[in-house]
C-alpha cells in the first residue's frame, strides 16, 4: 500500500491502516448509522477500532461497522467519513459517505382487524422507509373494527368486537417502543366500527354501532389514562367511519360517515380544542362507505371505499382549512374498502382492506401535497381487514 500520515498528528503512518471504503449513512432520528467495509491492508498491527465524524464535526467510536453517530440536528443534510485505528496511529479518512438528512422518528401502527378471523396483532411500519410491516405487539383482545387516535408519542385504539363482543375497552400504546397494549380506560359504550381523529392534546371517538347507530363524539386527553367525555353529536348518525385521521391541529374532520341508507357522501368538521357538535364541510364525489383517510396539516386525502357491491380506487382531497366538495387526487393501486389509512405530515399510506370481495395484504403509498396515483410501500404480515391505525407524524400533530 501507499504509505502515509495518519489522520491524528503524531502517529506513524508508515505503519497505520488504509482507510475504510463503502462508507454510507443511514439515517435516522437525530441519528445516522454509518456502515462501511474495513480495509484489508490493516498496517503492521491489527485493527483496534474505527471512528465515524460528520462533516460537522459529530462523531462516535465503533470496533466493526456499523456506528451510529446521535445527537444531529433532523432536517440538516450531512456526509460521514470513517478512520481505522491500530496501536501505531489512525488512517487517512475514507472517502465521504452520500449525504443524508436525519428525520424524525415516524411511523404507523396498525392494530387488530379481521384476518379471515379476528385478530389481536399489531404491526408497524416506519414512513421514512418504504417496506413491509414488522410485529408491533398484542392488543388487549383480537379485535376488529377499532378506532385508532395518536399524539406524538402515544396511539390509542378504542372500541371495536373484542372476543366477538363489542367493546369500550380503550388502550394504548407508546409508539416508539414495541409491546402489548397498556389499558386506558372505557367509552361510554360497547361499540365497535368506531373513528378517531386527534391533535396532539386530544383524542376524539365517534359515531358506532352499540346495538343502535349513534351519532355521539367523546373525548379524551391523550396524555391522561382515564374514560371519555362527552363531545357532542355528528349530524350524520351512522356507523362504519373512515379508518384513518383527518386532522389539523385545530380541525377535525369526518367524511363518509355511514347513515341510514348505508352510503353517505357527507362531510362534516369540529374544532377539536372545544366542544360541540358537528358543522357541515361540503361532499365526497359519490356516497361511499368503508373509506380509508390520511392528512398532512393541510390536506386530507380520502381513499377507496364502496358506492355499490365492491371496492373503488379513487382518491379524492379536501383542503382542511377551507370547507367545500372534494378534488381529484388519482387512484389506489387496487380497488379497496374497509382498508386503513395512515401517515406522516408528507406520506400518506393505505393499508389492507377488501378487494372484489377478498382481504389483501398490500399497502400503497402517496405524496400527500401532490396529486397522483398511488405507488407500492410494502405488505402487511397477512391479508387484513377493518383494522385500527395510528401514527406518530399525522396532519393533526403539526
Amino acid at each position: 500500500m501507499v504509505r502515509r500520515n495518519g489522520g491524528f498528528i503524531g502517529t506513524d503512518g508508515l505503519d497505520a491502516p488504509d482507510p475504510p471504503t463503502g462508507v454510507a449513512g443511514t439515517a435516522g432520528d437525530a441519528s445516522v448509522s454509518v456502515a462501511f467495509t474495513a480495509p484489508t491492508d490493516v498496517g503492521t498491527s491489527a485493527i483496534t477500532g474505527f471512528v465515524a465524524t460528520t462533516d460537522a464535526g459529530d462523531g462516535a467510536t465503533g470496533s466493526s461497522s456499523p456506528i451510529t453517530i446521535s445527537s444531529l440536528t433532523n432536517g440538516t443534510a450531512y456526509t460521514t467519513r470513517v478512520y481505522a485505528i491500530n496501536a501505531f496511529g489512525t488512517s487517512a479518512a475514507s472517502v465521504a459517505s452520500a449525504s443524508f438528512t436525519p428525520q424524525a422518528f415516524r411511523r404507523a401502527v396498525f392494530g387488530g382487524g379481521d384476518t379471515g378471523s379476528s385478530t389481536n396483532v399489531m404491526q408497524f411500519i416506519n414512513l421514512n422507509t418504504a417496506g413491509n410491516s414488522t410485529d408491533f405487539g398484542d392488543l388487549v383482545a383480537a379485535n376488529p373494527s377499532v378506532a385508532g387516535a395518536s399524539s406524538i408519542t402515544r396511539g390509542i385504539f378504542a372500541g371495536g368486537e373484542a372476543s366477538g363482543n363489542r367493546t369500550d375497552v380503550m388502550q394504548y400504546i407508546t409508539i416508539a417502543n414495541t409491546g402489548n397494549t397498556t389499558d386506558f380506560g372505557n367509552l361510554s359504550s360497547d361499540k365497535n366500527s368506531v373513528g378517531g381523529l386527534s391533535n396532539n392534546t386530544r383524542a376524539l371517538f365517534y359515531s358506532g354501532y352499540n346495538g343502535n347507530r349513534v351519532n355521539d363524539i367523546e373525548y379524551v386527553t391523550i396524555a391522561n389514562t382515564g374514560n371519555v367525555t362527552d363531545f357532542g353529536n355528528l349530524t350524520n348518525i351512522g356507523q362504519g367511519p373512515n379508518k384513518g385521521i383527518i386532522a389539523s391541529s385545530t380541525r377535525g374532520i369526518i367524511a363518509n360517515n355511514t347513515n341510514n341508507t348505508e352510503r353517505s357522501n357527507i362531510i362534516e368538521y369540529v374544532t377539536i380544542g372545544t366542544t360541540g357538535n358537528t358543522t357541515d364541510f361540503g361532499d365526497t364525489s359519490a356516497a361511499k362507505s368503508g373509506v380509508e383517510s390520511c392528512c398532512s396539516s393541510t390536506r386530507g386525502i380520502i381513499a377507496g371505499g364502496a358506492t355499490g357491491g365492491s371496492g373503488i380506487n379513487v382518491i379524492e382531497y379536501i383542503t382542511i382549512a377551507n370547507t367545500g366538495n372534494t378534488t381529484d387526487f388519482g387512484d389506489l393501486n387496487v380497488a379497496s374498502t374497509i382498508g386503513a389509512g395512515a401517515s406522516s405530515n408528507t406520506l400518506g399510506v393505505f393499508a389492507g382492506g377488501t378487494t372484489s370481495g377478498n382481504r389483501h395484504d398490500s399497502i400503497d403509498q402517496i405524496t400527500i401535497a401532490s396529486t397522483g396515483n398511488a405507488t407500492d410501500f410494502g405488505n402487511l404480515l397477512a391479508a387484513n381487514q377493518t383494522m385500527g391505525a395510528v401514527s406518530s407524524d399525522h396532519g393533526g400533530l403539526q
